[in-house]
């Protein structure tokens, strides 16, 4: 599996379309991204599935996490 992969993304504040880069190197990740356009914060949650050679990206605000 290649370990950097581009992904489309959109803001869940002002549904603005964003590319980021993906490192699976490291496995699992949680991560925040800003928005160029509106400047939130973007909680990224990154699973990689080993067997299947698949990375599945969760994508939310902030304020939308259950804890």
């Amino acid at each position: 599996m290649k370990n950097y992969t581009e992904q489309s993304v959109t803001c869940p504040h002002c549904g603005h379309n964003i590319r980021i880069t993906l490192d699976s190197s490291a496995g699992s990740q949680e991560f925040y991204d800003d928005c160029p356009a509106c400047c939130h914060a973007i909680h990224l949650n990154m699973q990689v599935d080993e067997l299947h050679k698949t990375i599945n990206l969760f994508i939310d605000a902030d304020d939308e996490q259950i804890f």
